[in-house]
């Protein structure tokens, strides 16, 4: 997955923002609340920055083509960077993104969940 289909991606859930921050990043907000990242590793190749769940995180920590999130992870927080992004990951990546997506939103306030849409 290349930074432009991970920016359609998280472009097709309900009531996000995107903007462009951190050093040319793509950050994906719902409510004002981060769920995911599009950027470029230390050697240059893309970059993709999700928070997961606790148990995801110490299996994705040991998964090949993942490692902690840089500076995300070294402050306690559960956020993983996919860094191999040749596309033999995609599925799992739109599933991680989903689920961050699902995290996040559910720990916004009851109140701005229905102000956005996201309670039936």
């Amino acid at each position: 997955m290349d930074r432009n289909q991970f920016n359609a991606f998280c472009n097709t859930f309900p009531a996000v923002t995107h903007v462009v921050q951190w050093g040319n990043s793509d950050v994906w907000k719902i409510g004002g609340k981060v769920f995911a990242i599009g950027s470029r590793s230390k050697t240059g190749e893309p970059a993709f920055i999700f928070k997961t769940s606790e148990q995801n995180y110490y299996f994705l920590c040991e998964a090949d083509g993942y490692i902690p999130a840089p500076y995300l992870a070294s402050r306690g927080m559960k956020w993983i960077q996919q860094t191999d992004t040749r596309g033999e990951l995609d599925e799992a990546l739109t599933y991680y993104v989903s689920e961050s997506f699902r995290i996040v939103s559910a720990g916004l306030s009851k109140r701005l969940q229905r102000e956005l849409g996201l309670m039936e």
